[in-house]
């Protein structure tokens, strides 16, 4: 990916545009060009080809594209839900196995990428690790998407890392329970009803008004746009809503957790 947005720096250069007349022109955000320049996002082949178009460049992105190694290339599914993600005015997070990444510390996700198996590399894991922090950016925009976040109790007894990291991780989600704009909520232990235990999933509305969603599985994930599948998670999500403590319960929660560290 580095090599592809290093090639799209110095052909942008060569026709004397900023980043910011190149995204105009093409009709995508800067931080859209600036995130490919600097190798943190995929070119994704049809971005290519109107690049191609606007720069003259006689197809060159869209020919590295097509030919770039396979272990630089996101899943079509992971580049969409990430672009999504990114522009996104409202996210709905339901996580049953561990906090959500956009809430993650740096030491959290760090501990979370040392239980995948294979074991990845120091430099797989931190290149993870700083891609999961800059997503979080999004939370702290002057106008952020409204978020909600829920997760299962039984998230926060395992304490991936150690003790400091538990502690760390569990202070972060205190303090992001108070962000304007998001409302955090846990699904306490005994519940007789639980409207989520087909697995972990996240809902996304664009700026457009589409309803998108995300599923994972162990060996994959799903980027849902069928407007009868997100429609069936957004229901299970409201119901869930009806179901976990209110935010106020789940910072009472959460203070408790924190005091008996």
């Amino acid at each position: 990916m580095k090599l592809v947005g290093a090639q799209l720096a110095m052909f942008r250069e060569f026709a004397g545009l900023r980043q910011r007349e190149l995204a105009e022109r093409v009709c995508v955000h800067e931080e859209t060009i600036a995130s490919v320049e600097q190798g943190r996002r995929p070119l994704k082949p049809d971005l290519a080809k109107v690049l191609d178009r606007v720069l003259d460049t006689k197809r060159a992105l869209e020919t590295a594209v097509d030919n770039m190694p396979e272990i630089d290339r996101f899943p079509v599914w992971a580049a969409e839900f990430m672009d999504a993600e990114r522009e996104a005015i409202a996210i709905c997070s339901y996580q049953n196995q561990v906090v959500p990444g956009l809430l993650q510390t740096d030491d959290y996700a760090r501990a979370v990428f040392l239980n995948e198996i294979p074991v990845l590399s120091e430099d797989e894991m931190e290149q993870r690790v700083v891609a999961r922090m800059e997503r979080q950016e999004i939370l702290h925009r002057t106008t952020p998407p409204t978020c909600s976040f829920l997760i299962t109790q039984a998230v926060l007894m395992d304490q991936l890392g150690d003790t400091q990291v538990y502690a760390q991780q569990l202070r972060h989600l205190r303090a992001c329970a108070d962000l304007p704009g998001i409302a955090f909520q846990i699904m306490p232990f005994g519940r007789a009803r639980h409207a989520g235990l087909s697995g972990p999933f996240v809902l996304l509305e664009t700026r457009d008004h589409q309803h998108l969603a995300y599923a994972e599985t162990q060996r994959g994930s799903q980027f849902v746009s069928d407007p009868d599948e997100v429609s069936i998670l957004a229901r299970k999500y409201a119901m869930l809503r009806t179901q976990a403590l209110n935010p106020e319960e789940t910072k009472g929660l959460l203070d408790r957790l924190l005091g008996e560290l």
